[in-house]
């Protein structure tokens, strides 16, 4: 039976459907991504190529960029199905429901669109039925997502008139998890452009409303951490090394944020994640790479998770945490120490651009990470 004599949506599970979800949560879903999505390539194609035939998905290629954008009908059937899931994304004037042709309206859906992808990769509540409306007005007594859960920044803006001191922000939205709460920026190829006072009273307003208002028993006393997805690891070194020129980064190295980490937009960026707001694999991590080293040192002149044998310091880095990455190497430059880093092995070449002669590089299989910690 074709689709188009069906009155259903394509079930829950099937890659058809999750493809059709998340177009319609990200209002325009970049051709890109694709790859990013479970299945062979010729299994992808084939049911993008049903989805166009039978009108539930069409392509809109303008000004070089090409997306995928909901049929009428497959809108209408997933607003009848599951309203509580896509009636906020395909109903009023959002950006997900009033579509633009504009290029920079469209380049952020498709930064949205890569944020939604690494999260539902990495095991993150995505949809509105799966989590808890946080940031909806009037529910100041939402309660807190029992794992990880990632809000838009239009879910954000649902608070109101308060949230008009962050409208400005280029966050795509905030992640909370067991481990903090982390506000979510997508720079794809190019990196992402900062507008200092905007990010900063994001920063402020959220630690305000999450970590002091509604739920300071979970994040009471944490900062906000930042965290940045990026193509590959060149955006990365850019931050790292080009200062306020062509990136707008100073606010990343200033002190504004204790922790602002980065990953790339691929398999092992989402695994990453998924270490990342899992406390219990990451406590792990650590205490196996540990062994042979001693603790940390709290007033040592050098930040570091652990001291050597040597005493000098240790910083854990596979995160790539770019503040405090560049704070370690600067103090053992000013120091005149020595110090290591422990990261991936995917990792190292771009560390070792950045990290003088002061620093060592310690490199682990992500490989064999991966098989031990997500089997």
């Amino acid at each position: 039976m074709r689709l188009a004599d069906r009155k259903v949506l394509p079930g829950q599970g099937t890659l058809a459907y999750h493809l059709l979800a998340l177009t319609a949560v990200c209002g325009e879903f970049p051709a890109g991504l694709i790859g990013r999505l479970p299945g062979s390539v010729s299994y992808k194609s084939t049911v993008i190529w049903m989805l166009k035939k039978e009108k539930l998905l069409r392509t809109y290629y303008q000004d070089g960029l090409r997306g995928y954008r909901l049929g009428r009908r497959a809108k209408r059937l997933l607003l009848e199905e599951e309203p509580g899931r896509f009636d906020f994304h395909l109903t009023g004037k959002g950006d997900t429901n009033m579509l633009k042709s504009e290029v920079q309206r469209r380049l952020r859906l498709h930064r949205i669109a890569g944020s939604y992808v690494a999260m539902g990769n990495a095991g993150v509540a995505v949809f509105r039925d799966e989590k808890p409306h946080v940031f909806a007005e009037g529910e100041a007594r939402a309660p807190c997502p029992e794992g990880a859960a990632f809000y838009s920044s239009r879910e954000v803006k649902e608070m109101g008139i308060d949230t008009v001191k962050i409208r400005s922000s280029r966050m795509t939205g905030v992640l909370l998890a067991p481990s903090g709460v982390f506000l979510v920026y997508n720079g794809g190829p190019c990196g992402a452009k900062w507008d200092y006072r905007a990010e900063q009273r994001a920063q402020t307003f959220l630690k305000m409303v999450l970590c002091c208002q509604r739920f300071p028993g979970r994040y009471g006393g944490m900062e906000v951490s930042g965290l940045l997805f990026g193509d590959g690891l060149e955006p990365f070194y850019s931050i790292l090394t080009d200062g306020d020129s062509q990136t707008r980064c100073f606010f990343l190295l200033d002190g504004n944020y204790g922790h602002f980490y980065y990953l790339t937009n691929d398999h092992r960026g989402d695994v990453l994640l998924r270490l990342l707001c899992d406390t219990g694999r990451k406590a792990e991590l650590d205490r196996i790479l540990m062994q042979g080293l001693c603790e940390k040192d709290e007033g040592f002149v050098v930040e570091n998770d652990a001291m050597d044998e040597n005493g000098n310091p240790v910083l854990f880095g596979y995160f790539l945490d770019i503040p405090r990455i560049n704070r370690f190497c600067t103090a053992l430059q000013l120091q005149d120490r020595r110090g290591t880093i422990i990261c991936f092995d995917f990792q190292k070449e771009a560390l070792a651009c950045f990290c003088s002669g002061q620093v060592e590089l310690s490199a682990i299989s992500f490989e064999k990470f991966e098989r031990r910690f997500f089997p």
